[in-house]
C-alpha cells in the first residue's frame, strides 16, 4: 500500500485545515498517512521562488491590459522585483485549460524568465476555480494566487473579484477549494481589498482566507466603493498582520518614497505591492528596493525616451504588434506618468497613429522628457548607503 507523510494540527489554523482535509483525502485513496505530532507551516511549505516570511520582498502588482509579458519582462529586467503577479485570468462558464494559461503567461514555458510570475486567477465557482488552479500547475505554474479585489464593475456583476467580499464564507470555501487542488509546494495566496464598503471587513474576510488556507494574503488599502480612489486606510492592515499567523503584502497609493515609508510605518510590513507606482515613477522600485535591503542597483535609463526605447526592444524580442500592441501599452503607461506624476506632451502622444509618429513627439519634447523623469541619483545614493 503506498504511504505518505501527513502534519498532524488539531488547531483551527490554516495548516490544520489543509493537513486534515488532506488525510481524509489520502485515506479514501486507500494510501496510508502517518501523522507527524509536530511540524511547522514553513517546514510544511518546502522553498520556492516567492514568500519568505522573514526576508523583505518587493512584488509588481498586476494592471490588467498593461502588466503583460512583455511589460514584466522589462520591469524585471530592473533586478528589483521579488516577482511579479500576472493580470487576472478569469474562470468563468468552464476551467481554464493550460494551454490558454501558458498563452496568457508565457513564462510557465521557460526557466529563465527576468523574475517568476505567480499566476492569479478570479472566480467565483469553487469547483471551476479549483480545476483551473490544478491546470496551472499542469502548465507549469509554481504559485496561485486568487483575485477578490478587481473593483471592475463588469467583473463584480459576473461573481467575480471584489464581489465575492460580501460574502466571507465564499473566500473561505474557494480558498480551501484551490489549496486542495494543487500540490502541498505549491503557495496559495489570496488578494483582497479591505471590504465592499467597510474597512473594517477586512478582519472577517481575511480570517475566512487563512481558515481556507492561504500561503499569505495582499491586502489593498481600499474598499470596493472607493474604487481607486482617495484615502487610502494602510492601518488595518497593519492590525491584520499583527491578529493573523500569515504574512501580508501591502498595497495601495505608494507613489514615492515617503509613501512607501508612511505604509511601512502603518502596516509594519517587509512584504509590498506596487504597480501604477511603478510605472509613474519608474525610480520608485529601485529606491524601495534600497530601503528594504533587497538590491541597491540604479536606474538604466534616465529618461523616458530611453526607457521607452528599450520597452520597444522588449516588444520586440516577445514578438509584440508594434502598430497596436506596442503603441497601447505605451499610451497606457504615459497616460498612467501624466495622471500621477511629471510627464509633458501626453495630449499630443496619444494622438499618435504609430510607433514612429510617438517616438518623433517625444523628441521633440526631448528636453522635457529627461528634465521630467529627473532620476535623481544623487537622492538614490544616499537611499542606498543608507
Amino acid at each position: 500500500m503506498e504511504s505518505v507523510t501527513v502534519a498532524q494540527d488539531s488547531s483551527n489554523s490554516h495548516l490544520g485545515v489543509f493537513s486534515r482535509a488532506l488525510e481524509i483525502r489520502y485515506r479514501a485513496k486507500g494510501v496510508r498517512c502517518t501523522l507527524l505530532k509536530q511540524i511547522s507551516e514553513w517546514q510544511l511549505m518546502p522553498y520556492c521562488k516567492f514568500l519568505d516570511p522573514k526576508t523583505p520582498a518587493l512584488v509588481l502588482a498586476p494592471m490588467d491590459g498593461i502588466t503583460d509579458a512583455t511589460m514584466r519582462a522589462m520591469l524585471g529586467s530592473f533586478g528589483v522585483f521579488s516577482w511579479a503577479v500576472s493580470e487576472f485570468i478569469r474562470v468563468s462558464n468552464s476551467a481554464i485549460p493550460a494551454s490558454v494559461l501558458r498563452r496568457e503567461v508565457p513564462e510557465l514555458l521557460s526557466d529563465s524568465c527576468a523574475m517568476p510570475v505567480q499566476v492569479q486567477i478570479l472566480g467565483g465557482d469553487p469547483g471551476r476555480m479549483a480545476l483551473s488552479a490544478h491546470n496551472a500547475i499542469l502548465a507549469g505554474a509554481q504559485a496561485i494566487d486568487i483575485n477578490f479585489g478587481c473593483p471592475a464593475p463588469t467583473v463584480n456583476k459576473h461573481d467575480g473579484g471584489a464581489s465575492i467580499l460580501r460574502e466571507p464564507c465564499r473566500i473561505r470555501e474557494i480558498v480551501r477549494a484551490v489549496r486542495e487542488a494543487v500540490p502541498i509546494h505549491i503557495p496559495v495566496s489570496a488578494k483582497l481589498r479591505l471590504g465592499w464598503d467597510s474597512i473594517d471587513d477586512i478582519d472577517e474576510n481575511a480570517a475566512m482566507a487563512e481558515e481556507g488556507g492561504a500561503s499569505w494574503l495582499t491586502i489593498h488599502a481600499r474598499t470596493r466603493s472607493q474604487g481607486y480612489a482617495p484615502p487610502v486606510y494602510w492601518e488595518p492592515i497593519g492590525r491584520v498582520r499583527r491578529e493573523l499567523g500569515l504574512s501580508i503584502i501591502a498595497n495601495g497609493d505608494i507613489w514615492n518614497i515617503e509613501d512607501f515609508k508612511r505604509c511601512q510605518e502603518a502596516t509594519g510590513c517587509i512584504h509590498f505591492m506596487i504597480g501604477r507606482g511603478a510605472l509613474a515613477n519608474p525610480r520608485l522600485p529601485h529606491q524601495i528596493a534600497a530601503e528594504l535591503g533587497i538590491s541597491s542597483d540604479q536606474p538604466r535609463e534616465t529618461d523616458w525616451i530611453s526607457l521607452f526605447e528599450r520597452f520597444v526592444e522588449f516588444s520586440k524580442l516577445h514578438g509584440s504588434d508594434l502598430g497596436t500592441g506596442t503603441l497601447g501599452r505605451l499610451k497606457q503607461w504615459t497616460k498612467l506618468a501624466h495622471a500621477f506624476g511629471e510627464f509633458p506632451c501626453f495630449h499630443e502622444l496619444k494622438r499618435a497613429e504609430n510607433i514612429e509618429e510617438f517616438f518623433e513627439i517625444l523628441n521633440l519634447n526631448k528636453g522635457d522628457q529627461r528634465k521630467s523623469l529627473a532620476l535623481d541619483q544623487t537622492a538614490l545614493s544616499e537611499t542606498v548607503l543608507k
